[in-house]
């Protein structure tokens, strides 16, 4: 059974069959890159020195404040030539640890082509029925870029810089599910998954915050802001058997019910590859070279 769920970890956590190059910052590296993509920086020689084995920041940016506009200079002609996809106007940290070691900000649509560690949040929304746990899942708006019509978690987003954990999970409830600040309050923190995954855009690696959220049984989500189709409220053995012999949910999304199947014993430590699916959900963020996902 486990190879049926394992086969998502699997596909978030690819193996790496080409050459990205590190985007190092005060000697840390803090993003990947492809050459290609490299070679549209050399455009750019006041911002990024870059060779044949790495990209660099100009050691004369220094600040935050500078480079971050720096680098929102690049990610705008990058924009306007089509290179990357449109700006996003959201920005995201540039680390290399968490979000409090940030040595500047990107915008959101440049993020994944500069390979940099980005941030999410996903709540799992379910209730309590004498037959067991429900969970609410969600239906992608079918002009999403990425996914559109796929399954989804009831709330599901990027964390931006600017805000906290806290405020992004509250503004995060409201929009995609009609949620209000005070029952948004009642969700737990439950962890963080974490994978590395090559794109079309570039080398994600991605951390996403868990929620649990216990819903009234009249509770209905509503979304608010247009990206999500319909929701609907599923037993947790059906939810079980969409990720596992389906691939309807977007795919981290995957990762998130598969981690809410083992924390509520659904999968249990006698389930075959019980571990390789508990260490598979979190994966260490490195080389794109040195991340083998085989357990």
């Amino acid at each position: 059974m486990h190879t049926e769920y394992f086969r998502h970890i699997a596909a978030c956590n690819p193996p790496v069959n080409e050459v990205f190059l590190p985007w190092r910052m005060d000697r840390h590296i803090v993003g990947w890159v492809r050459p290609t993509f490299a070679a549209e920086l050399t455009s750019f020689p006041e911002v990024f020195q870059v060779d044949r084995r790495a990209v660099a920041l100009v050691p004369g940016l220094v600040g935050f404040d500078q480079r971050s506009e720096a680098i929102a200079e690049v990610a705008r002609a990058l924009a306007a030539a089509e290179t990357i996809t449109p700006l996003m106007n959201e920005y995201y940290a540039v680390t290399p640890a968490g979000r409090d070691a940030a040595l500047c900000v990107i915008d959101r649509a440049a993020a994944a082509y500069f390979g940099v560690r980005t941030f999410g949040q996903h709540l799992n929304g379910f209730v309590r029925r004498p037959d067991g746990i429900y969970m609410w899942i969600g239906r992608r708006a079918r002009d999403r870029l990425l996914f559109p019509g796929a399954l989804d978690n009831m709330v599901a987003g990027g964390l931006p810089f600017a805000l906290d954990l806290h405020d992004n999970l509250v503004k995060e409830c409201h929009e995609e599910a009609g949620v209000d600040a005070a029952l948004a309050a009642r969700a737990v923190a439950v962890g963080a998954l974490s994978y590395n995954r090559v794109t079309a855009r570039g080398y994600r690696r991605d951390v996403l915050y868990c929620y649990d959220l216990e819903l009234p049984e009249d509770f209905e989500p509503r979304n608010t802001d247009g990206e999500v189709e319909s929701f609907m409220l599923l037993p947790l053995a059906e939810v079980a058997r969409l990720v596992r012999e389906t691939d309807e949910f977007k795919l981290n999304c995957n990762l998130v019910v598969i981690d809410f199947l083992i924390r509520h014993g659904w999968l249990d430590p006698e389930t075959p590859g019980y571990l390789a699916l508990v260490q598979g959900l979190r994966q260490p963020s490195g080389s794109p070279h040195e991340l083998p996902v085989d357990r």
